[in-house]
């Protein structure tokens, strides 16, 4: 199925999970945020949150610093 990840199409198995879409893009051990469709996702929520076709997706890092 097709979806949008900060503006970029990516194409991901039926019943994706968050979990499985962070992981596809290798952000697992990143400090990251997710939104969905204008809807935060809860990381403790991510292994249970399945994604739907067309969903729009944001995802951003946090990054230290000063």
């Amino acid at each position: 199925m097709n979806i949008n990840v900060n503006g970029e199409s990516h194409n991901v198995p039926e019943n994706c999970s968050a979990k499985a879409l962070v992981e596809m893009l290798n952000m697992q051990n990143d400090k990251i945020a997710m939104e969905v469709n204008r809807e935060i996702v809860p990381r403790s929520q991510y292994d249970v949150f399945t994604l739907n076709e067309n969903d729009q997706i944001e995802i951003v890092r946090a990054i230290g610093g000063g």
